[in-house]
């Protein structure tokens, strides 16, 4: 029996968040290849998490810094251990080694977080124009963590193929222990049955609030987007949903403007069948973004920057590209494209109807999960020759799981 053990950083909530549904994403495509799952995270309980029982998943909460979760990997001998995001696996990977050497270490990096950060630092105090991230602001500690918890790993999990080329030409990662596997869906043949512009109405904004990059495409909303579109479109309105808004988003509501924060909704896919444009200002970030598929998967096109587009149609097998949104980075030309957008029919249901398509070429399940699952079964079919290949790995997790263990035993020590 092959079993998988998930280390989450967070309780998966694919109704909150994109990382939620990838999670989900890949779970599945494991217990599709046999695998029994068990998802730990030693964060507290959400409301909001997947049925586990309905998902034939074992949920654990553990600890950190506690032998307890040694002699919990002890009895469940995974085959593979997954962890979700770098974090995890700075705090959990030297357990897993010296207890299960033989599980193969699998980092979901979710998106580069080093790249994230860069770009938010970038974007504090400029409010209109997004800059290409300079190497300098690349090589920041966030960067050493992440990129050193990469190599550490036999195989990690990217979203993006933007992020799988800056790992290699600017941080010199093995291209081996990289894998693509973007956002995977099932996407039936034919045309998406979908409403059409006239039918639909509202401006729509979407994204967990508690995630950063979400919640400044609020405020450049509210403060530079919105009043613009609004004095075209005096009748207009926008509804902006999203899990866990805090106080400071909801105060932000304002009837008279039709700027209407809705906070969480039990179905994103309901509420973006009836909107008429999603508006996606994202200024930093990384990864894909997840709204950009829903959205098309509701025949819903879109108004967003480069970083909202990035690795959505780049395609190095030459497929070509079919545009579901406009991208545009110039915050007073987004008015004006989200405006002809929302009034010119034929733009509208030309990027409407290249959805289903472009979601079946570029984020088929089929095609990704069978190509993952090929090269983790290569990874585990040749795992002494794979880490013979990755000497950083190997000398970074001598090194550094030897600092972290002993400062997890520190901490353990010092509690108790």
């Amino acid at each position: 029996m092959k079993k998988l053990l998930v280390i989450g950083y967070v309780w998966p909530e694919p109704n909150s968040s994109a990382a939620g549904s990838r999670m989900l994403q890949l779970i599945q495509s494991f217990q599709m290849d046999g695998y029994v799952v068990t998802f730990s995270s030693p964060a507290k309980a959400s409301e909001h998490a997947i049925d586990f029982e309905a998902a034939n998943i074992e949920p654990v909460t553990i600890e950190l810094n506690s032998t307890r979760f040694d002699d919990f990997i002890i009895n469940l001998s995974p085959n593979v251990v997954l962890f979700d995001r770098f974090m995890m696996e700075e705090q959990f990977a030297w357990r897993v080694e010296k207890y299960c050497p033989l599980a193969i270490r699998v980092l979901d990096t979710e998106d580069l977080h080093c790249l994230r950060f860069a770009r938010q630092t970038l974007a504090k105090g400029n409010s209109n124009v997004i800059q290409k991230v300079p190497k300098e602001s690349l090589f920041s500690e966030y960067a050493k963590r992440e990129v050193a918890a990469i190599l550490r790993c036999d195989l990690n999990i990217m979203i993006s193929e933007y992020e799988i080329d800056l790992l290699i030409s600017t941080f010199n990662v093995p291209s081996h222990i990289l894998a693509y596997v973007p956002f995977m869906l099932d996407i039936p043949s034919g045309n998406i049955t979908a409403l059409g512009l006239s039918e639909r109405e509202h401006f729509v904004s979407i994204g967990n609030f508690r995630h950063e990059p979400n919640w400044d495409a609020v405020l450049i909303l509210k403060q530079h987007i919105w009043p613009l579109i609004r004095k075209e479109l005096p009748k207009a309105q926008l509804h902006i949903y999203g899990a866990y808004p805090p106080k400071k988003a909801t105060q932000l509501h304002n009837e008279k403007q039709g700027f209407l924060v809705k906070g969480w909704c039990e179905n994103a896919f309901e509420v973006l069948r009836q909107g008429r444009v999603l508006l996606a200002p994202l200024r930093f970030g990384a990864g894909l973004k997840g709204k950009m598929l829903d959205a098309a998967q509701c025949g819903l096109p879109a108004v967003t920057t480069s970083i909202g587009a990035e690795g959505l149609y780049a395609d190095k097998k030459n497929l070509g590209t079919l545009e579901t949104c406009l991208a545009i980075d110039d915050l007073t030309k987004f008015a004006q494209h989200a405006i002809n957008l929302y009034e010119n029919e034929e733009l509208w249901h030309r990027l409407q109807a290249n959805g289903p398509a472009w979601l079946r070429q570029r984020f088929s399940k089929k095609n990704h999960e069978a190509e993952f699952l090929v090269t983790l079964n290569n990874v585990i079919n040749k795992l002494d020759d794979h880490r013979l290949n990755n000497f950083t790995g190997s000398m970074l997790l001598h090194h550094s799981m030897k600092s972290t263990q002993y400062m997890a035993q520190w901490i353990e020590a010092k509690n108790n």
